[in-house]
């Protein structure tokens, strides 16, 4: 017991219940141009659905990367993200001053937070989540007053003699809109009242929401219908069909119920909010009866890049708040910049819009706004495309994100396409191994726990006119150092993209990670992946380069796994080594999987040893941790013997004076198969088997 300086009763309590913690052998990570997502920064994925909503559909500029991180997601669940970018790359805006759009950069949540809100130029409203040129399809309407949300508007008659056509024009606060009324019968147009109160009587509006108008994609949405006008000219009465077109700047919805002198407007988002926009029960409740703080706010993709149908509502947000105090019944705050900037997948805040009162609930007036704030976002730009010679270098600061064990915890690292460098090899030029290079050296052999798996540069299997695949393929495994932490299979696969209904040419390093995370939730990681019974591939047509039985033999040599297409049998991963060139047990991917395991979770628990005293209490808690969990892992076939010293023959007097602490565990790991023999032998009838078995 602790020494105690006064009389008393001191209770001590000791955890003896330390265990060896199960450790995650199945996420992964990716790094790519991806056309939407945080940049400098991941987010972790658990499906394609999802790698959609967070990263966008793939394009022609980042197929191979996005498909290599959709094929893992058919496997698994668990991969990690990072988006690639490049400084040419800009996020969208909605700004008043369109002719004088400043290029933004805003790359995630942290680079909001801590240096871009409130320093945005006056003329910014909203700028675009992140960066890219999808943030361009978007398009933002807020309505903050029961006029923004309905109103009768003024028709105002406007002489148009000898031109044949006759005009109404209406103001809704600085918008001005016209009706026009043109095409009508021969002779010259009339605009008194009386016709243009006819053409209005018989127009039959049959699609009341402008929002789903073909022509969304332009500033000023339109609707158009035939009616029969009734025209009177100098000569006498003629009838005749006339076109009338209505022209808005904004999202409006027409009502059919027309009058001599007004025209019923809707807000656009009318019909799929509930009410127009009020007085929050937060502002009655600091006793300000008159203030109407509430507002509506719907983003759209306005070109239909994101969703593939223009006028798509993406968000709808209703009865926010313009007090920036303000808070919902449940006490979340309802302040529309931060109930915004928490929940949009679109955008930031930028600035309040023209007119716009946000203050505090005691000091909050209503909106005189009589117009919805409608602006399309423009100035986002992508990054380059993965094919680019430009891309290594955004490329690989995405992967830098998953350098610290520290930070992220992931087992598989994808390369997706292979790029960057030129190397010579034997008289012949390799391209595309200096980013998994890269990822052996800098990532895998220095966190030591997760291995990187990669495919051949896409020119050495796809479309090659030379022909000599293998030696291509090859010569790429070659310029790529030795290791044991890299996996690298024969090259692509030819498959359906459902978004962009075209066919393409898939790196397979997607689907031999997946077949190792699979392999590890069904089984164990220190099973192998490969063969009939885990390693079949999904979603694929057929394979760029199914080698052969010789060819096999090469890339084998190598240390390069193919993938085969078997008649009637699927297409399967035939082979599980490593880029270890040395003969060594770690040449297979079941063993370096076992040892990370093991070195994982025995050194996750073996922290909790330290600045314990080194004497043989601790020394023989150790080894009864550690051996229960190996023999754990023996039952599940992972090893056949093991043996673990933690004494005083390893922790020596010179030992323990240097303040260190010393566990020595030796493993027989288990072998896959990878070569069966069947010797069959006749023998004749007379013969004893005894006299033959073990002779051959």
């Amino acid at each position: 017991m602790p020494f105690q300086l006064s009389p008393g009763v001191n209770v001590t309590e000791i955890d003896l219940t330390t265990v060896i913690p199960q450790v995650a052998t199945t996420e992964a990570a990716i790094g790519g141009m991806f056309r939407w997502g945080p940049v400098e920064d991941y987010l972790l994925i658990q499906s394609e659905d999802q790698l959609v909503d967070r990263y966008g559909k793939p394009n022609n500029d980042n197929f191979e990367t996005w498909f290599t991180a959709a094929n893992y997601l058919a496997y698994s669940d668990a991969l990690y993200v990072s988006r690639a970018w490049s400084t040419t790359s800009y996020n969208a805006i909605a700004n008043t001053g369109e002719a004088n759009v400043a290029q933004q950069v805003t790359k995630n949540e942290q680079h909001y937070n801590a240096t871009k809100d409130g320093t945005y130029d006056a003329d910014m409203q909203w700028v675009a989540k992140y960066p890219g040129a999808l943030g361009n399809s978007l398009q933002i309407s807020v309505c903050d007053s029961a006029n923004a949300y309905q109103s009768n508007v003024a028709l105002e008659e406007v002489d148009a003699a000898n031109t044949g056509t006759a005009n109404i024009v209406f103001t809704v606060g600085s918008n001005t809109a016209t009706i026009s009324v043109s095409n009508a019968a021969s002779g010259d147009a009339n605009s008194s009242a009386a016709v243009l109160t006819s053409v209005l009587a018989d127009i039959a509006i049959t699609d009341q929401v402008l929002a789903g108008n073909s022509t969304i994609s332009t500033q000023y949405l339109q609707v158009t219908a035939k009616g029969t006008v009734t025209k009177t000219e100098e000569t006498g009465s003629e009838t005749g069909e006339a076109t009338v077109t209505i022209s808005f700047s904004d999202r409006y919805r027409l009502s059919e119920n027309f009058s001599s002198d007004t025209l019923q407007r809707f807000w656009a988002g009318q019909g799929i909010t509930e009410e127009a926009p009020g007085q929050s029960n937060w502002q009655l409740a600091q006793g300000n009866t008159s203030a109407q703080d509430e507002m509506h706010i719907v983003v759209y993709d306005e070109d239909g890049k994101i969703t593939g149908t223009p006028g798509t509502p993406l968000e709808v947000w209703q009865r926010l708040s313009r007090a920036t105090d303000a808070k919902n019944d449940d006490g979340a705050a309802n302040y529309y910049k931060e109930v915004i900037n928490q929940g949009s997948r679109w955008l930031w805040f930028a600035n309040d819009r023209a007119n716009a009162v946000s203050n505090t609930a005691e000091n909050l007036a209503s909106s005189t706004n009589d117009a919805p704030y409608v602006q399309s976002f423009v100035g986002g730009t992508d990054s380059v495309a993965e094919s680019s010679a430009d891309a290594l270098s955004p490329v690989i600061r995405a992967f830098d994100l998953f350098k610290s064990a520290e930070d992220v915890d992931v087992s598989l690292i994808l390369t997706g396409k292979s790029i960057g460098g030129t190397t010579t090899f034997q008289g012949r030029t390799v391209i595309g191994t200096q980013l998994p290079n890269y990822l052996i050296d800098n990532i895998a052999e220095t966190r030591k726990d997760c291995v990187v798996y990669l495919s051949p540069e896409r020119g050495d299997v796809v479309n090659n006119a030379a022909g000599d695949i293998e030696r291509d393929v090859t010569d790429f495994r070659n310029v790529c150092r030795s290791t044991s932490y890299a996996v690298m299979d024969s090259g692509y696969k030819y498959q359906y993209d459902k978004y962009n209904d075209v066919y393409r040419y898939v790196p397979l390093n997607g689907d031999t990670a997946g077949l190792t995370a699979y392999t590890a939730d069904i089984r164990d990681a220190w099973w192998s992946p490969a063969g009939f019974n885990r390693g079949n591939i999904k979603n694929l047509v057929r394979l760029a380069w199914n080698p052969k039985k010789a060819e096999r033999d090469v890339l084998y040599k190598s240390g390069v796994n193919p993938v085969v297409s078997f008649p009637g049998q699927g297409t399967v991963l035939f082979g599980d080594k490593t880029l270890l060139a040395k003969p060594s047990a770690f040449d297979r991917i079941n063993v370096r999987r076992l040892f990370i395991v093991l070195e994982k979770a025995i050194a996750t628990s073996a922290k909790f040893t330290l600045f314990e005293f080194n004497d043989a209490f601790t020394r023989a808690s150790f080894v009864n941790l550690v051996t229960p969990f190996l023999r754990d892992v023996q039952g599940r076939r992972g090893i056949t013997d093991f043996v673990v010293i933690c004494d005083e023959t390893n922790n020596t007097g010179e030992v323990i004076d240097r303040n260190e602490f010393v566990g020595d565990i030796y493993i027989k790991p288990a072998r896959s198969i990878n070569f069966i023999q069947l010797n069959f032998v006749a023998v004749r009838t007379g013969v004893e088997f005894s006299e033959v078995i073990g002779q051959f």
